[in-house]
């Protein structure tokens, strides 16, 4: 990865970080789960409204923890509102894969969607998880868990 594209990924994940987007609770939500990572504390609650057709119309999230997990769940949310399920379980996959340094394998995402700016935490694996958090709530909201 050249030197100003791990710069702008650095800026998206400190940007997302400092001042995450859809922070809150969605005030009309149908599926809700907490996600906790105990080797670091950070927390997270999402909240999101899934409509008849299976499209997710609103989604939040609230919580506390390290610049990577906060920026995740800011980035999660912007890519997945508007997003019909079925996409959106597609993108989970995809990220999970990238994050843990299977970049080769993936279906939807390209190295121009804004969530390639956290790939670069495949080098420290006790990262994978604080990237992650906010994507395995969303899953554990659409199972009921």
């Amino acid at each position: 990865m050249n030197d100003l594209l791990k710069e702008l990924y650095q800026e998206i994940i400190l940007d997302h970080g400092q001042e995450p987007r859809n922070f809150g609770t969605c005030e009309n939500h149908n599926k809700s789960a907490d996600g906790h990572n105990p080797l670091c504390g950070d927390k997270v609650h999402l909240s999101f409204y899934l409509d008849e057709n299976d499209i997710i119309n609103d989604i939040k999230f609230s919580g506390e923890g390290c610049a990577i997990s906060i920026a995740s769940a800011s980035l999660m949310t912007e890519k997945l509102k508007g997003m019909k399920l079925s996409e959106a379980q597609s993108i989970f996959n995809d990220f999970t894969k990238l994050v843990k340094g299977d970049a080769d394998t993936l279906e939807i995402l390209n190295d121009e969607d804004s969530l390639y700016a956290l790939k670069g935490v495949e080098a420290f694996p006790m990262r994978v998880k604080c990237a992650t958090l906010a994507w395995h709530t969303f899953k554990s909201a659409v199972e009921n868990k």
